[in-house]
């Protein structure tokens, strides 16, 4: 759509900022008012002029058998376990017990 020229009366006040804000950002006039315009709006993202950044997938290599849709699952356990009190904690016989010290 080709764009729509019109005359815009603006209080002393607003158009001192938008220059203000042009020269900073080293844009026209025009573009800051518009910026700022579609900013207002919430229609920032519907002008985006850079491509929409893409997700790389990533192997992380996982041994064969390691089900990654129950690791949060095992960060939970692993976290509620951390924070138990010891005597809540469930013994684990795989675990070796440290021999307590007699004084």
């Amino acid at each position: 759509m080709p764009p729509v020229r019109t005359t815009l009366t603006l209080d002393d006040d607003l158009a001192g900022l938008l220059k203000r804000r042009a020269r900073e950002l080293g844009v026209p006039f025009k573009e800051a008012v518009n910026r700022t315009i579609r900013a207002g709006l919430g229609e920032a993202a519907v002008a985006r002029r850079r491509p929409v950044p893409k997700t790389v997938p990533h192997s992380f290599g996982f041994r064969p058998g390691v089900d990654v849709d129950k690791l949060g699952q095992l960060a939970d356990e692993l976290e509620a376990e951390a924070f138990a009190p010891a005597a809540e904690r469930p013994r684990d016989p795989a675990r070796r017990q440290r021999p307590r010290s007699r004084p």
